[in-house]
């Protein structure tokens, strides 16, 4: 509203402060705005601050711009995936405008646009003349002015601290700061305007100041600029405006949040508190700004009577195309969207402070270009939303899929199967976390992985030397003896691997670490790490790019049972294990960005990633593949997960007691990681019944159909074939018990890896508890059965009796314990001695036996 007239006494009290400014006159750098200042009496030493040098901002076409997520489909065609902004804008070129848009915003604003020098010197004296006295308000300022006052509002916006409590309010200031005209500070900020807008002038060409002005505006709320208002207002482009559609946006220009038209309420109330401008009343406000526009476009020329009359009678009718920004827009795809934009925020590349990454992604304009594969995320989805429900029994039942290039760390794929919300919710099916990530990218906790971290006492297992064929004693033990003494905390650990046991209850069994792998065999992978260190275990997880999900060390702290996977750790953590593997021993970080354009149009630096060869080595690498290749084929714990479409794969399986489930498998291109199990409750899923088949099995179509596209996607090869040393047949020294009891002969061969079993007793002389003979001895596979043949007491060696008489041997005999003695004819003549015997002396025999005796 237009101030009441001021008396001559008000007009002369506002200019008493302006008196001592009358010396500017001698600085003036430009004679276009001369008049105005020996108007106002602007001088003195205020005068050095209007004409300081032009400021770097004051670039035509670079305003806050929304920041964008894209991936390619398989066609190569770029995909939005989503887009950040504080200010939603998307820049135009002049051609991307209709010509109609510049007419309208010409007539109305700056008809003399194309003939002054910036500054339009009668209307701004007249407008300054009338400021003082308070008959009106206007500022006159051009379309060069009015972009100078754009920028200096941007200017200010971008140092407000978006996460501040009074956001709005400060939002609100920077308006006022730059678009007041009251006093001398208004004065002189409107000088300053005028002395910019004349070096924009001589900058730059006409359509250029007049293209960025239309970029940087406000059109009310956050929309910025004309493509983004021809989309919200109208769902429409810039270039495809109409006459009536270019009249209300050169309208909400001049006032963008009194005449905005999406808000059905109205936009602006009254002293009273009566809403105005909304859909009831037609939004009158906007409609008597469109009409004026209308007007001053028909008197300049620039539509004809016709057209006029067509867009003055026209209602006002919003198109309201309300824009999503955030990783919600890209619904199925929003957890890799969310590990994206967790990366810009955090990542140091992008800014020294969270605030500064946090304001690149929302003002910076950055174009960011993802590793996303459609080929495989598509087949990723669609199994996903068919397998695993997105709440099933209430009890935080979820499911997470990742897919990662060998050799490069590219993530290809990555899905879930809740659905994407920001803000915090009581539905279990819906949530922000990031279950294939970590808390780091993504707020998870990770995921206890089981036994898929395995992998790593394999490793270690070949590392050390030890063969695949090699064979352990893999029964279930309760005091197993292991240590850690790789850490400075370290030392010998005790363990009841009993409590633990093996799937399906089993007690275990003598077999290679082939079978060990193969079937997932709890107890013998206990058996291997117990020749082991658990600390260098976890340290090859460390190796292999594996962390905590809280970025602590998998070392940090070391039990016996960490062989089983019970630490928490993110399934694409695993999946950059397993693609170490497959790539021959080659680590690589996961990469989900593969390049990042500022608004210039300049990439910028990515954040750091890296392939360490030699991570593993290819010997251990190749041996390690052939050993989980059994894990994929024949009676193979994943068997379940091979799509069978003649891909040679490894693999894992893992579960985690009976909540959490895993399978990760690869081929020699890509390798893809599935976790199904509960993110919170820890309720069974073994058994569990869902309409897709039982909880604990779902991971096997998951990673199958997956892994089917990638195959198909990125064809893999064979696996190198195993090291010869790594593969070797291993015999172990069997120790000698013969002369030990039965207890003391178990105790030492089972210390020794071998399993026991007592045969039926043989005779011999000594003790019924004894041990007489043993099967195998010397050297045999390690890990072996032993069979120990106790003596059952009525066995007796046959003297020697050569050259005694008859009665003297009898007599030998008989004292040995031999009942049964038989002398051959020859032996009753009176000179006859012993000749031999049956069995021979020194033969172990039976005393119950028939004793022989020749002469």
């Amino acid at each position: 509203m237009p101030q009441k007239n001021r008396t001559v006494r008000g007009v002369l009290g506002g200019l008493v402060g302006l008196v001592g400014l009358s010396a500017v006159a001698g600085l003036l750098v430009t004679a276009s705005v001369t008049p105005v200042l020996a108007m106002t009496g602007v001088a003195g030493n205020k005068a050095l601050t209007i004409f300081e040098e032009l400021p770097e901002v004051l670039k035509v076409g670079t305003p806050m711009e929304q920041s964008t997520i894209y991936a390619k489909d398989p066609n190569g065609k770029e995909i939005v995936l989503a887009s950040f902004y504080e200010q939603n804008r998307v820049p135009v070129t002049y051609d991307q405008v209709s010509p109609v848009l510049y007419d309208a915003i010409l007539s109305s604003e700056d008809k003399s646009f194309y003939s002054h020098g910036g500054v339009n010197l009668g209307a701004t004296v007249k407008a300054f003349v009338d400021n003082v006295k308070g008959t009106s308000s206007r500022g006159a300022s051009t379309i060069s002015q009015q972009f100078v006052k754009n920028v200096r509002i941007q200017e200010c916006e971008q140092k407000v601290d978006t996460q501040s409590e009074t956001y709005t309010e400060e939002l609100k200031a920077c308006w006022e700061a730059a678009t007041q005209a009251e006093g001398t500070d208004g004065i002189e900020r409107k000088l300053q305007e005028m002395r910019y807008a004349i070096q924009i002038e001589k900058d730059y060409s006409k359509n250029d100041i007049l293209l960025g002005y239309l970029n940087i505006a406000n059109f009310g709320g956050t929309v910025y600029g004309i493509e983004a208002a021809a989309r919200y207002y109208f769902s429409t482009t810039a270039a495809k405006l109409t006459v009536g559609q270019s009249a209300i946006l050169a309208g909400i220009v001049q006032n963008p949040n009194t005449f905005r038209i999406d808000l059905k309420d109205g936009s602006w109330t009254d002293k009273q508190g009566t809403a105005h401008n909304s859909a009831a009343d037609g939004y009158a406000s906007t409609k008597e700004r469109r009409d004026y526009v209308l007007y001053r476009m028909l008197d300049d020329g620039k539509i004809t009577q016709a057209q006029y009359d067509e867009a003055k009678a026209a209602e006002i009718v919003p198109a309201i195309k309300a824009p999503t920004q955030g990783c919600a827009a890209a619904k199925v795809n929003a957890y890799f969207c969310q590990y994206v934009k967790s990366i810009i925020e955090n990542d140091e590349a992008f800014g020294a402070e969270q605030q500064d990454r946090t304001d690149l992604l929302r003002r910076g304009g950055l174009k960011i270009y993802t590793t996303l594969d459609y080929r495989i995320q598509n087949a990723a989805v669609t199994v996903m939303k068919d397998t695993v429900p997105a709440n099933f029994d209430n009890k935080y039942f979820g499911a997470a899929g990742v897919s990662v290039e060998v050799g490069t760390g590219r993530i290809l794929s990555m899905t879930q199967n809740t659905q994407f919300v920001e803000t915090p919710t009581k539905n279990l099916g819906q949530t922000s976390l990031v279950f294939a990530g970590d808390a780091l990218h993504g707020n998870s906790g990770g995921f206890a992985v089981g036994s898929t971290y395995k992998l790593f006492t394999l490793i270690d297992w070949l590392e050390k030397g030890h063969s695949v064929n090699e064979v352990l004693n893999g029964r279930v033990q309760k005091n197993m003896k292991f240590t850690s003494a790789a850490c400075p905390d370290g030392g010998q650990l005790t363990a009841d691997t009993s409590k633990i046991g093996n799937f399906g209850r089993g007690g275990g069994y003598t077999a290679s670490v082939m079978d060990f792998t193969a079937q997932s065999l709890n107890s013998g992978y206990f058996a291997m790490a117990s020749k082991l260190d658990i600390c260098d275990i976890n340290k090859v997880a460390d190796r292999m790019g594996v962390t905590l999900a809280d970025g602590k060390k998998t070392y940090e702290s070391n039990n016996a049972y960490d062989v089983l996977g019970s630490k928490a750790i993110s399934p694409l953590a695993m999946a950059g294990a397993y693609a170490t593997v497959a790539s021959g021993g080659t680590y690589c970080t996961p990469r989900a960005i593969e390049k990042v354009l500022g608004p210039d149009g300049e990439e910028r630096e990515l954040p750091k990633s890296s392939c360490t060869k030699g991570a593993i080595s290819p010997e251990v690498a190749a041996t390690a593949a052939y050993a989980l290749q059994g894990v994929m084929s024949g009676n193979g714990t994943g068997q379940k997960a091979n799509p069978g479409d003649g891909t040679p794969l490894i693999g894992k399986t893992g579960t985690h007691n009976t909540y959490q489930t895993m399978m990760i498998e690869s081929s020699t291109k890509v390798t893809t990681a599935v976790w199904a199990g509960r993110w919170k409750d820890e309720a069974n899923v073994f058994n569990v019944w869902s309409p897709a088949g039982l909880l604990n099995e779902l991971r096997y179509p998951l990673a199958r159909e997956t892994q089917r596209a990638a195959n198909a996607a990125y064809p893999g090869g064979a696996f190198p074939r195993p090291d010869n040393n790594l593969t070797r047949r291993v015999l172990t020294n069997v120790p000698d018990v013969v002369g030990k009891t039965v207890a003391e002969a178990t105790t030492q061969l089972e210390a020794a890896g071998f399993t026991v079993t007592v045969g039926a007793p043989v005779d011999s002389d000594k003790a019924t508890n004894i041990v007489a003979a043993q099967d195998p001895s010397g050297q045999t596979a390690g890990g072996g059965t032993v069979t120990l043949s106790p003596s059952n007491g009525l066995g007796a060696t046959v003297p020697n009796l050569a050259g005694q008489t008859r009665d003297a041997a009898q007599a030998q005999l008989l004292g040995a314990g031999f009942t049964s003695i038989e002398f051959a004819g020859s032996c009753n003549a009176p000179e006859a001695t012993v000749s031999a015997t049956n069995p021979a002396a020194g033969a172990a025999a039976n005393k119950t036996k028939k004793i022989s005796v020749a002469c």
